[in-house]
């Protein structure tokens, strides 16, 4: 650990943004999870938010922009088979 008063506070920073990014992503997984395991409409009316969710991901850096567009991509997929 330094001895820099700078650094001992990005240390500090960084073990928050860390932990928030943690919660952000495991609450994002869960409800990816609680997705594909709806059917019919529930299904429907739950992606909105999902996929607004893995963008939020992609804007703070969490998950790399492609990444947050092939899952929106796939989820999109299972919903519309799921909506018919």
């Amino acid at each position: 650990m330094a001895n820099h008063s700078a650094t001992k506070k990005d240390a500090r920073q960084a073990a928050k943004r860390r932990d928030r990014n943690k919660y952000y992503g495991k609450t994002t997984r869960n409800a990816i999870r609680d997705l594909k395991a709806a059917k019919g409409k529930e299904m429907s009316e739950k992606f909105p938010e999902v996929a607004s969710m893995i963008d939020k991901l992609a804007k703070r850096g969490i998950i790399h922009k492609n990444k947050a567009a092939n899952l929106k991509s796939k989820l999109a997929k299972k919903t519309n088979v799921a909506a018919k």
